[in-house]
């Protein structure tokens, strides 16, 4: 009966048109639906006129963007600007956020927040897709409400399949950004979306070309494009990815050849050796291609359609323009609201951002609020919306119940460690004043074991209280060779009074507790050296620290400076250190980075740490070198070339030059040189000969962190190194 009415009200509309409707109708695919552009170019330049548009899992996106008026042009560019790396990840858009967020983010491969007792339907997936729904939210800006979508400028529907009763489920009216979601919940992947009494997944499973939902909806000629590959052969199945492939294909194929059979023009485009993860620049330029390719093999077919349509060659349709890009890009707040936030979070989220009806606000700000709201007032999910009106906007923010914990996880490999895991947990503690409880677990050669308990009373500060245990086994170098191998437990409590925690600034003071009890040390005693003492001990201290960070990226950077500063003052006994004056220490890294042209960049970095006063315990020693995703103790500085960690002399001075080249969107290859001075007494820092060095690396910035090798050589050790690397650091 629903299907009867809807193409009651398609045929009504042929009438007023005077000719016949034509529906172009797009196939699931994933990335390879990157190739729809292209066909729709081609379909665009032709002039044929598009009445009704259909389409599942990617194509549900390409084809409700294009029902709204986003063309074919617009839709190429939106594409290609995308960080697809992090458009696919449930990552925080952190740019704005505080620095220690932004470290965390870029410590652990994946983070799911968690409700302890409650199952929720998020949790059906590795990825909830909360970015995917923000883009799409913030493409489909003026149709956040409900809508019917025959009421659409281009009337459009949509596939999911209901998991419930493994059911079709079409999309004719809802929530645009919503819709599209669920039609490319990939199961297992995504996690679903629920509507009403209805898990809804990929619409792939039961309609993966939606024809027959174009006929129903009343058009006379269909243009389909499909990027479902030929059926492989049992000689083809010869891998994991495309046994896996195969299977999704075979299920793929409901209704598949019946809905090809209706189709006028049916637009096939060969996707072989890409698959729906190939998310890459170089895939998508080259899918968007073969679409238009693929398309272009049917222009004389395009061209004759005009005749049977009842339209003339010079034909042209109108070019339409998305709602939301006809709205300016900052409103006027004519009203603003929050559903789901307690009083004490919604003057919290005011006072941060300097909100209130009659200011100015645009899609980006709102972005900022909302991750503000999942970052610092732990809420599960938190979403915006702007309801445009003359003069401004009505806007919303929703948030859903608070997270019980947030569960991350990060795994690396690396040469010198070989595996190493560690575990985090961030638990909010419901109270009126907001805090939490950070719980890391680190296991691996290097033990560790923290926690970290902050306070936010204020916008930005956040005291806390740290608790710390260390289990190291640490290999120091002299001159390429061993010098001793220490092992040890620390134990650390740090109460910071003031931990200032701004957008790309950290300030911390505080003081420290650590006490260091030695299970080994083996000297190499044919080295002639006066050692420090190595006897168990505790030590206080005092710091200031400041962290300074405006780098576009955390470890690939091509723009922007960081800024490391600290002065710390360690006793004993609150005030001397064995008797004498206390051990003095100032330590600085600035780093900037110039790109010349689009991808090449120049990071000049100077750096330092100065030992002054008292004598110094062997764990406060100057220490250098280690490839650059391995930081063995606090201290240590980098310098290329030096493999292995080097002890150096109490003050130290250096200097490093990289050159970064970006090949494609994540290969790097960086050429590192590096010089410097150390010696006992800072007046002599210019009496001992230069240490020079130099490395050159490769890296592949994946998903699951740096994955990459490099290779080095300096004065000092006289001894080359090479050194492989996956995952983040930490």
């Amino acid at each position: 009966m629903l299907a009867w009415m809807v193409a009651a009200s398609a045929f009504a509309q042929t009438d007023s048109l005077g000719r016949k409707r034509v529906a172009v109708v797009l196939s699931g695919g994933g990335a390879k639906g990157m190739a729809h552009i292209g066909a729709l170019k081609v379909i665009e330049r032709a002039g044929i006129p598009v009445d009704i548009v259909t389409g599942t899992s990617m194509g549900s996106i390409i084809g409700g963007l294009y029902a709204i008026g986003y063309n074919a042009d617009l839709l190429d560019s939106i594409v290609r600007q995308q960080d697809w790396l992090f458009v696919l990840s449930d990552k925080e858009d952190l740019s704005h956020q505080s620095l220690m967020e932004r470290q965390k983010q870029n410590t652990y491969q994946l983070t799911r927040a968690m409700m302890l007792g409650k199952k929720d339907v998020e949790d059906g997936g590795i990825i909830k897709g909360k970015n995917l729904a923000t883009l799409f939210q913030r493409l489909t800006a003026g149709y956040n409400d409900p809508i019917d979508f025959n009421k659409l400028p281009i009337p459009f529907a949509c596939v999911a399949t209901n998991i419930v009763d493994n059911s079709e489920h079409d999309f004719h009216d809802g929530r645009l950004a919503q819709t599209m979601r669920a039609s490319m919940a990939i199961p297992a992947v995504f996690a679903p979306v629920k509507v009403d009494d209805k898990v809804l997944v990929d619409g792939g499973l039961r309609n993966n070309y939606p024809a027959d939902l174009a006929r129903e909806m009343g058009a006379d000629i269909i243009i389909g494009v499909t990027v479902q590959g030929e059926p492989r052969t049992a000689d083809d199945l010869g891998s994991t990815a495309s046994i896996l492939g195969q299977i999704v294909d075979v299920n793929c194929k409901n209704k598949y050849d019946d809905n090809l059979a209706i189709t006028d023009v049916p637009i096939r485009v060969n996707t072989k050796g890409y698959g729906a993860a190939s998310f890459t620049k170089v895939a998508i330029d080259t899918l968007i291609r073969r679409g238009e390719e693929a398309a272009m093999q049917h222009w004389d077919d395009l061209k004759a359609l005009k005749q049977r349509i009842g339209i003339g060659d010079d034909y042209k349709p109108k070019k339409l323009t998305p709602r939301g890009q006809a709205e300016p890009d900052r409103v006027k707040i004519l009203a603003l609201e929050f559903e789901g936030l307690t009083p004490v979070d919604q003057h919290f989220i005011r006072q941060k951002f300097g909100l209130d009806v009659g200011d100015s606000i645009d899609q980006a700000r709102a972005e900022q609020v909302t991750t503000s709201m999942r970052v610092d007032l732990f809420y599960k999910d938190a979403t915006s919306r702007f309801y445009h009106r003359p003069g401004g906007a009505r806007v919303v923010f929703t948030a859903s119940e608070k997270k019980s914990t947030q569960l991350s996880l990060g795994v690396r490999f690396d040469t010198e460690e070989m595996v190493a895991l560690q575990l985090n947990s961030d638990i909010p503690i419901r109270s009126s004043l907001p805090m939490d409880l950070d719980l890391t677990l680190r296991l691996g050669r290097r033990i560790m074991a923290r926690a970290d308990f902050s306070l936010h009373p204020m916008n930005f500060t956040k005291p806390s209280v740290t608790y710390m245990f260390r289990r190291n086994d640490v290999n120091v170098y002299e001159d390429g060779n061993k010098d001793y191998n220490i092992t040890y437990n620390q134990h650390t409590a740090e109460l910071a009074l003031l931990n200032l925690d701004l957008p790309n600034i950290n300030l911390t003071l505080g003081g420290r507790w650590d006490y260091i009890n030695y299970s080994g040390v083996l000297i190499d005693h044919e080295v002639e050296r006066t050692y420090e003492p190595i006897d168990d001990g505790h030590y206080l201290s005092y710091f200031g620290r400041m962290i300074c960070n405006t780098e576009n990226d955390w470890y690939f950077p091509e723009r922007g400076m960081r800024l490391l500063a600290k002065y710390a003052y360690h006793t004993d006994n609150f005030v001397r250190m064995n008797g004498k004056l206390g051990l003095s220490e100032v330590s600085a890294s600035w780093r900037a980075s110039f790109t010349l042209g689009k991808r090449f960049t120049l990071q000049p970095m100077v750096y330092g740490r100065l030992l002054f006063g008292s004598e110094c315990p062997i764990l406060h020693n100057n220490l250098i070198g280690g490839p650059m995703f391995s930081h063995y103790v606090e201290q240590q500085m980098p310098f290329a070339g030096v493999g292995h960690v080097e002890r150096t002399d109490p003050h130290f001075v250096g200097f490093q030059l990289q050159a970064q080249q970006r090949i494609g969107g994540s290969h790097y290859v960086q050429l590192r040189l590096a010089g410097a001075q150390h010696s006992s007494q800072l007046k002599q820092l210019l009496d001992n000969r230069t240490m020079l060095g130099g490395s050159l690396c490769y890296y592949y910035n994946t998903i699951l962190g740096p994955l990459g090798a490099e290779a080095g050589y300096s004065n000092k050790t006289k001894k080359a190194y090479f050194y492989i690397n996956l995952g983040f650091e930490f």
